[in-house]
C-alpha cells in the first residue's frame, strides 16, 4: 500500500483519478501520470505498483531530466564491454534491471530524441539492445511514465516523438493541482501537522479560522509538496499554538489579486469612512459562490460559515445560485 499519510484525499476530483488508477493497476498498460510539479505524481506510478501483478517484482525509477544525453542510453539500455571508452565491463541497465516489473520514467518529457526511438521499440515489442551488443534481448516490463509538461505542445515543437506520445498516452491520468481540490485542504493540513507533531515529540499547532480562510484562498503553486512542507515549518516552530494569519510566509499573506491584506490580528481593518456592512457580506458570498464555481461548501468554509448559516445567508440576501 502507498504511504496513506501523503496519498490523501477525498474530493470528486482526487478520487475520479484514485478510481481510475485503481482499474488500471492490475493490467499492464502503459500509463502517462501528468499534472504540476508536487501534485503526487511518483506516489500515484507506486500505487499502480504496489496494486499491481508486478508489486513483488522489482520499481525501478528513473529520472530522465537528470540522465546525461551521453550516458543516457548505457544507463536505460546498457552496454558492452569495449564499447565506448571507459566501458570495461559488461553492464546492465535499467531497463533489464525492471524485468518483471515497472520501470517508471519520470518527467519522460525530458528523454532525449535520440533514445526516444529505443524506448518505443521497447514499448511495441519488448526488445532491447544495449550500446555495442550485437544481439537483442527481451524483456517483460511495465512502463508508467510522468510529466508536468503538456507532451502535444512538444510534438508541435519537434521536441517529442509523436508516435512515442501516443504509445505512452494508452491510459492518461491526471492529478488535478490542489487549488482545484481545495476540500482536501483540511484533512491534508490536519495529517501533516499530526504526522510533524508525532515525528518530533512536540504538541500539534493548529490553524485560526482567519487562517484558514486565507489559506483557502492562496493558489499553492507548489501543491502537495508545498502544502507538507509548509505545515512541517509551522508545525516546528509554532508547536502547540494557534497559527495566526501574522505567522504565515509573506507570499501567503497576499489577495488574490497580489496586493497585501489590510489586516490587524489577522483580522481586516475598517475603513476610516466606514462600510455597508450588508452590502460587503452579500458581495462576499457572491465572491465566494464564484470563486468556488458554485460549491456551497467550499463556499462556506471561504467564509468561516458552516453550511447551514452559508444557506441561510444565501436565502436571506436572495443570492441566485
Amino acid at each position: 500500500m502507498v504511504d496513506q499519510e501523503q496519498f490523501l484525499g477525498e474530493s470528486p476530483e482526487f478520487m475520479a483519478v484514485l478510481r481510475a488508477a485503481g482499474l488500471v493497476a492490475p493490467t499492464d498498460a502503459t500509463v502517462l501520470v501528468s499534472g504540476e510539479s508536487g501534485t503526487g505524481k511518483e506516489l500515484l506510478s507506486r500505487y499502480i505498483h504496489r496494486n499491481s501483478r508486478r508489486s513483488r517484482e522489482p520499481w525501478i525509477t528513473i529520472n530522465c531530466a537528470a540522465l546525461p544525453e551521453s550516458l543516457a542510453e548505457s544507463e536505460l539500455f546498457g552496454h558492452a564491454k569495449g564499447s565506448f571508452t571507459g566501458a570495461s565491463l559488461n553492464k546492465k541497465g535499467w531497463v533489464q534491471a525492471a524485468d518483471g516489473g515497472t520501470l517508471f520514467l519520470d518527467e519522460i518529457s525530458e528523454l532525449p530524441l535520440s533514445i526516444q526511438a529505443k524506448l518505443l521499440r521497447l514499448l511495441e515489442s519488448g526488445d532491447c539492445q544495449g550500446v555495442g551488443h550485437s544481439r537483442i534481448s527481451h524483456v517483460d516490463v511495465r512502463v508508467v511514465a510522468a510529466t508536468n509538461k503538456h507532451l502535444p505542445d512538444l510534438v508541435k515543437k519537434g521536441l517529442f516523438r509523436e508516435d512515442l506520445y501516443y504509445r505512452l498516452n494508452i491510459v492518461p491520468l491526471e492529478l488535478p493541482p490542489l487549488r482545484e481540490r481545495l476540500d482536501d485542504l483540511p484533512l491534508l493540513m490536519k495529517t501533516f501537522l499530526t504526522k510533524v507533531s508525532e515525528t518530533n515529540g512536540l504538541p500539534p499547532a493548529s490553524f485560526s479560522k482567519s487562517t484558514i480562510a486565507l489559506l483557502y484562498r492562496y493558489t499553492w503553486p507548489g501543491n502537495i509538496r508545498e502544502l507538507r512542507n509548509f505545515c512541517e515549518r509551522v508545525g516546528i516552530l509554532h508547536s502547540g499554538s494557534e497559527i495566526e494569519v501574522a505567522n504565515l510566509p509573506f507570499e501567503m499573506q497576499q489577495d488574490s489579486d497580489g496586493g497585501a491584506m489590510d489586516t490587524i490580528d489577522g483580522l481586516f481593518t475598517l475603513p476610516s469612512d466606514g462600510l455597508d456592512f450588508l452590502q460587503m457580506e452579500r458581495d462576499l458570498i457572491g465572491q465566494a459562490l464564484k470563486r468556488t464555481n458554485g460549491n456551497k461548501s467550499r463556499a462556506a468554509r471561504l467564509l468561516g460559515f458552516s453550511r447551514d448559516t452559508f444557506l441561510y445567508r444565501i436565502k436571506k440576501f436572495s443570492i441566485l445560485t
